[in-house]
């Protein structure tokens, strides 16, 4: 897979943009605060069809203006393909394949994969188990629209047990109500679970042989997801039923549901560690962009195309060496890597960003 060309309209501190990439590593630099991020936010955008910077997508609409666009062209191992995101101030997104209008999100899941790092990331590593759900999540959802129908439903129905809970006084009022979204719940969380532990089991092994490379053999990195330990269907879902009935009474007190996928994580330990609780931050960021370039590998596996690779401000937290390895390493996919400044190498292609411009440096 490639970008052969990105058009902004309004975008950030884009008023107008129209750039074409190379195959190989392309080099975004510039000072901060000129647009590097903001590009790379534009390119994944059109990946999943959310920004995961801005909590209104309004917000990515220039300042004075009343909307913004971006249109991607890319070229996929068998077709070329264009995706085009409007938004408007006054409507909502509007979204485009090959100017077909869709009208879900799930539409877009598959049609442009990319692996996006940012210094955001080691979220996934020392924050909340919700990043690493969302980690999952973004991941599965590229790969399988029936995982995105599923985090859906899910969400919807654990909403409505939620609201039964709380809402109902009387034990004997609620108990034959909740049944039903118990069912509902059970039969879409246990999918949920399946597909995450798949997941997780054919992550491992390239993220361990990544990180090794990496922390050139100096640390072993494990990782365990923490749901369920059943891995039959049939048995998580039976597994599930139990430990609702066993939490309804911890359920009914408290106002929510304490046990499913939406409590679930990822347990990540070096050299035994966990280094969630323990490691440097040097060695959480290293374990979050392993997992990162792991995800590149097992979707190349998945999907028999290599996804874009955008990596933001990951060099300068890197040594020398790391910072070696790793452009090594990125040989493999069209690559997009931000930051203020980096040695000129003929191999690799550049680009000039200065407030709201792009232009291609030769060298």
């Amino acid at each position: 897979m490639k970008i052969n060309k990105i058009q902004l309209q309004n975008y950030r501190n884009y008023s107008l943009l129209d750039i074409n990439f190379f195959d190989g590593i392309n080099i975004i630099q510039g000072k901060n605060a000129e647009g590097k991020t903001n590009l790379l936010e534009a390119i994944f955008f059109c990946s999943i069809g959310k920004s995961l910077r801005a909590s209104r997508e309004k917000e990515v609409i220039k300042f004075g203006e009343d909307f913004a666009k971006i249109n991607l062209e890319i070229k996929k191992k068998y077709k070329k393909s264009k995706i085009s995101v409007y938004f408007s101030k006054n409507t909502k997104k509007t979204i485009n394949i090959n100017k077909i209008s869709i009208k879900k999100i799930s539409e877009l899941m598959g049609e442009f994969n990319a692996i996006y790092f940012s210094p955001d990331e080691l979220k996934l590593i020392k924050e909340r188990p919700e990043d690493r759900r969302r980690f999952m999540d973004i991941h599965i959802s590229q790969i399988s629209k029936q995982y995105f129908y599923l985090i859906s439903r899910y969400e919807k129905v654990l909403l409505n047990r939620n609201k039964l809970l709380k809402t109902l006084a009387d034990k004997k009022d609620i108990k034959e109500t909740i049944e039903i979204w118990n069912a509902q719940l059970i039969d879409t969380g246990s999918k949920i679970i399946k597909y995450r532990q798949e997941f997780i089991k054919n992550l491992s092994p390239y993220a361990i042989k990544v990180h090794k490379y990496l922390t050139s053999e100096k640390e072993e990195l494990k990782l365990e997801y923490t749901g369920l330990k059943e891995s039959d269907l049939e048995d998580i879902k039976n597994k599930f039923s139990k430990e609702l009935e066993k939490n309804f009474e911890k359920d009914f007190k408290l106002g929510f549901t304490t046990i499913g996928p939406h409590r679930d994580d990822i347990k990540i330990i070096v050299n035994n560690i966990d280094i969630r609780l323990y490691g440097s931050q040097g060695q959480q960021r290293t374990v979050a962009l392993s997992l990162k370039l792991a995800e590149l590998e097992i979707m190349y596996q998945e999907t028999l195309d290599m996804p874009i690779l955008l990596l933001d401000d990951v060099m300068s937290e890197l040594d020398s060496k790391r910072r070696e390895k790793l452009l090594k390493f990125c040989v493999k996919a069209q690559t997009f890597i931000t930051g203020t400044d980096f040695p000129k190498d003929k191999n690799l292609h550049y680009f000039k960003v200065e407030n709201g411009t792009v232009r291609h440096e030769n060298i």
